[in-house]
């Protein structure tokens, strides 16, 4: 992990170690030839290998079964979506309710979702960890996202938001050693 760095290390250290495996796992999400198969995959939080994402492994398999259940009836309508806040609105009203299912976790389905329909976030969200980095950047941690304006130039120039979103995640514990408060 990186360590008392500059905005712009932290960003050259994500390119260098995250930008092309997240990439990679996002694609898998493209690769069904069916939409209900890549929605089945994105609900059960499975990645290329299988076996189940870390954010998602302490769910109930039970948790993630009504989840898939939900999506894949809904299949017609996470295709209708024609932005990635609509989709990840719509992941939240289906299955934000069930018990076990929280932010992050329709996050992240809304992001595997969002690939195999070519929907990317235009927004910084907040959840779990990212909170944690926001609070760091001197954001009111109850909000529910930041807007791309709102960040440090030396991150914004390089990495699209749902980098943004990887990076506040990963780098949270650096960030916050920093104290890097730097907002336009």
């Amino acid at each position: 992990m990186i360590r008392r760095s500059t905005m712009k290390e932290i960003a050259t250290d994500y390119i260098r170690n995250y930008r092309t495996p997240a990439a990679r796992e996002l694609a898998y999400f493209k690769l069904p030839r069916m939409d209900e198969k890549a929605i089945s995959r994105a609900a059960l939080c499975l990645l290329p290998s299988g076996k189940r994402h870390s954010h998602q492994r302490r769910i109930p398999k039970s948790v993630l079964a009504e989840t898939e259940r939900r999506l894949v009836e809904n299949a017609a309508a996470l295709r209708r979506s024609t932005s990635f806040d609509e989709l990840h609105t719509l992941v939240a009203d289906l299955v934000g309710p069930i018990p076990g299912i929280g932010e992050l976790t329709v996050y992240d389905i809304s992001q595997r979702i969002g690939s195999r329909f070519d929907l990317e976030p235009e927004r910084i969200y907040l959840h779990s960890g990212t909170r944690v980095g926001a609070r760091a950047l001197g954001f009111d941690g109850r909000r529910s996202s930041i807007e791309v304006v709102e960040l440090p130039r030396e991150l914004t120039k390089r990495l699209s938001p749902r980098e943004l979103e990887d990076l506040l995640c990963i780098y949270k514990d650096a960030l916050a050693e920093r104290r890097l408060i730097r907002r336009p």
